[in-house]
């Protein structure tokens, strides 16, 4: 993450440049996550080397990897690096208000709930932040977050045991979704072990929701008839008010499509969570802390009257 215009330099930036390139094993994907040219990049790297006098970097067909002599130094400029930042950010912010930039990730189904009132937020409580949102997928952002391309996202994830150390912001439950005149629902429920046999409009593998499926067609025995792979949520939905069979998705209360109606799936209820979960590549700021503690008391997706 570049500075802010008004903070403190505590360490030559050509070291945050290493830091990074060493992180993400690529000048280019390094250039992409400084927001500079790759060509800057490698001058940085270079004239490091130079005022060195030893390779940092041995470059290789996927990308660069550290020598011997970078292995060495790269926990010491980490740690600096670290320290640094946290400096920075503390010198500016005792001048008041948390300041710098803020990137964060919503999910598409998130951008109605969070996106208008996180900016009225932050604009009324942190003037003194600059709010950069990005909307994706959620394998999207988790790999943005892995990269440190984000502070910090609102993703999915599929069971209790992958949420670790993220903050819950709301549980909804998994729905059977089809066209609204569809006999299959009258009903407010609809049993997981009707989806045998049934046209579906689902995720292609990888995706964390269909290996779900997968695992839940083992475990009761079901067989899942695969219609049409489709990775995104609008784009099933689409395929579904066309006649081309019936999704599995979460469906926020007053959300769903007029086309569509929809049935929550039981015994068991399948529920997914959506969370709020913090890059590993960097540590929080003032700035951060403080998005982050709105974003969790914004209580956007309760549901709606």
């Amino acid at each position: 993450m570049q500075p802010a215009h008004d903070a403190p330099s505590i360490l030559d930036s050509r070291w945050q440049v290493f830091v990074r390139v060493a992180d993400l094993g690529s000048l280019s994907k390094a250039a992409i996550a400084l927001d500079m040219p790759q060509s800057l990049v490698s001058r940085n790297i270079a004239l490091l080397e130079q005022q060195c006098g030893e390779r940092l970097f041995r470059r290789t067909g996927r990308g660069v990897v550290l020598t011997e002599f970078g292995e060495y130094v790269l926990p010491r400029v980490s740690h600096l690096a670290e320290e640094a930042d946290a400096l920075a950010d503390d010198i500016r912010s005792a001048r008041g208000q948390p300041a710098g930039e803020v990137l964060v990730g919503l999910l598409p189904s998130a951008v109605d709930q969070l996106a208008g009132p996180l900016f009225a937020s932050v604009t009324k409580e942190l003037p003194g932040v600059r709010l950069h949102l990005v909307e994706g997928a959620s394998a999207q952002l988790e790999e943005q977050l892995h990269e440190g391309r984000l502070d910090m996202a609102v993703v999915l994830r599929e069971d209790e045991a992958s949420i670790k150390d993220a903050h819950v912001l709301a549980r909804i439950p998994l729905n059977l979704v089809g066209r609204r005149e569809e006999t299959l629902f009258g009903r407010k429920d609809f049993p997981l072990a009707g989806l045998s046999g049934i046209p579906l409009v689902v995720p292609g593998r990888p995706h964390p929701l269909r290996g779900r499926l997968d695992r839940l067609a083992v475990e009761h025995s079901l067989t899942l008839q695969v219609a049409v792979e489709v990775d995104s949520v609008r784009l099933q939905y689409e395929i579904v008010a066309a006649g081309g069979g019936y999704a599995i998705a979460s469906v926020l209360p007053g959300r769903l499509d007029p086309r569509l109606a929809s049935s929550r799936i039981v015994g068991p209820m399948l529920e997914r969570f959506v969370v709020l979960v913090d890059t590993p590549r960097r540590p929080h700021t003032r700035a951060t802390r403080a998005v982050r503690r709105l974003i969790e008391r914004l209580d956007a997706f309760a549901p709606t009257a």
